[in-house]
């Protein structure tokens, strides 16, 4: 679901991402997003860095996804 908002949206923060993963996981929480974030970001498809206080920038690597933006 993740990787899906990510393709269609492109770069978001990660508080963004959470209300379009809820728009269709209503109970997701903050901490379920992060989790799978760490694993993403583990597995190579996507980079979560620091954007701003208490807030992360998610974007898709998308040379791992085999293709382009």
């Amino acid at each position: 679901m993740i990787i899906e908002v990510l393709k269609k949206n492109g770069r978001m923060t990660d508080d963004k991402l959470l209300d379009q993963v809820r728009a269709f996981y209503p109970d997701v929480s903050v901490a379920e997003l992060n989790k799978a974030l760490m694993t993403l970001e583990m597995n190579g498809f996507i980079y979560v860095v620091s954007y701003a206080r208490g807030k992360k920038q998610v974007e898709l690597r998308w040379e791992r996804l085999g293709g382009q933006h």
